[in-house]
């Protein structure tokens, strides 16, 4: 990947200088290696003069995976233009591929190859895809990002006529999932999967669901497929991005009626997420489900992965004061969430993506993100220091009793979470 070290040096000094006045010598660095690892090891400059950025150790681009790499470095970006540049770049690689095939979540640099990626998936197919597990928030990513650099960076330039295209697409889409057994023309199966979350139930068309007013999802941000096709965490997402959708389109496009169809289909999906999307629990009250079906079903969990219950005040669904969001909180940290683990050395969220007693330090991140417990944060920044193993990178997932035990050694979205947790704790903007 290209050199970009330059750019992010003053920024990684300040940051440092700061954490030895607050006596936090032990994050340092961790700090140095994580914060530049999207810039330095998974973004490069293509040909067409758009950017490709990669998860890490899978030589594909997640849109939502992308869009979370690059949030972090949105304050530096507003100073330095040529951050700003690749930034956008990345954006427009999104106009790129949503026409192409918006329910994909994962693709290709290009599409000359046509037996790179899962090609054996009983799906639409193009040599452009990587994977094709359709994922509410992936699209939520796409409008998130390019708000964020819109409000945070000050630009415009990326608002062209592609990317308003592509807004159209996405409201499509999120439309006719609305009525995904009648509308639909998504299936997905995965011939031998190695897990049965890989695929979808019923010839590809998952399980029966009932209309709520929310869109439907097939998979979550896990790439693990639903169990009950209302992902709530995923609504609210695209609640939120909606509003942003209605704003661009308002204020950049000047376009009425492209804005109405926004705030229309928002009131529904949050309608949906209030009459179908909590349960009472004895122990903890009102609280968010992780998914419905609107026929009366309920998961309920939470997931290491963003979108999720935890991450819902980052998201700017909720306050993280807010009494149902303080319930589930509580709720998803205990031991009544099924993917919450407790070890020697680490407790916090995992996912039924990976193996039990396995948590994720993006989950760990996001605790730190949505609290304003100080003593909270230190306990976090604690647990990650002493689960590295060594690496001085964070990981997708580490078992929670020997730190040795992880799985993925380069995961760039880890390190920008975990850094958005440092600039926080250190009183950097992110």
């Amino acid at each position: 990947m290209s050199n970009f070290d330059h750019i992010l040096k003053d920024q990684i000094e300040k940051v440092c200088a700061r954490l030895h006045e607050m006596g936090r010598d032990d994050l340092v660095p961790l700090f140095k290696n994580c914060y530049p690892n999207t810039l330095e090891t998974t973004t490069k400059i293509l040909d067409d003069g758009s950017a490709f950025v990669i998860t890490g150790d899978i030589h594909a681009m997640w849109l939502r995976d992308s869009s979370a790499q690059v949030h972090h470095y949105l304050p530096v970006a507003r100073e330095n233009e040529e951050l700003a540049d690749i930034i956008e770049k990345m954006i427009n690689r999104y106009s790129l591929y949503l026409p192409m095939d918006p329910y994909a979540n994962a693709f290709n640099e290009n599409g000359d190859d046509p037996l790179r990626g899962h090609h054996d998936d009983i799906t639409f197919r193009s040599p452009w895809v990587w994977e094709r597990k359709y994922e509410v928030d992936s699209l939520c990513s796409v409008l998130f990002i390019a708000y964020k650099f819109w409000k945070k960076v000050g630009r415009t330039s990326h608002f062209t006529d592609a990317f308003k295209n592509s807004m159209n697409i996405i409201l499509d889409l999120w439309e006719t999932e609305q009525y995904h057994a009648e509308k639909s023309p998504y299936t997905f199966e995965r011939p031998n999967p190695w897990k049965p979350s890989d695929t979808m139930t019923r010839g590809g068309k998952g399980e029966p669901v009932g209309y709520t007013g929310m869109t439907w999802s097939g998979f979550r941000p896990s790439d693990d497929a639903c169990i009950y096709n209302y992902l709530i965490p995923a609504e609210m997402y695209a609640v939120v991005t909606l509003g942003y959708a209605a704003e661009i389109a308002n204020e950049i496009y000047k376009d009425e009626a492209l804005a109405a169809r926004a705030l229309k289909l928002r009131a529904e999906i949050d309608e949906g997420i209030k009459k179908y999307g909590t349960v009472e629990d004895p122990d903890f009250g009102t609280i968010y489900a992780y998914e419905t079906d609107g026929l009366g079903n309920y998961n309920l969990m939470d997931d290491a992965n963003v979108p999720s219950l935890l991450s819902a005040p980052y998201l700017g669904y909720c306050s993280a004061d807010d009494p149902i969001y303080q319930n589930t909180r509580k709720f998803i940290l205990s031991k009544k969430n099924p993917y919450y683990y407790e070890g020697k050395v680490l407790h916090g969220i995992g996912s039924p993506h990976t193996d039990p007693g396995y948590v994720w330090p993006i989950a760990l991140s996001l605790q730190g993100l949505t609290t304003d417990s100080q003593k909270e944060i230190e306990e976090i920044l604690d647990m990650l220091v002493n689960s590295h193993a060594g690496t001085f990178f964070m990981h997708e997932s580490i078992d929670a009793n020997e730190p040795e035990k992880f799985s993925r050694t380069w995961f760039a979205w880890a390190n920008s979470i975990f850094s958005e947790l440092v600039l926080k704790y250190a009183g950097f903007e992110f």
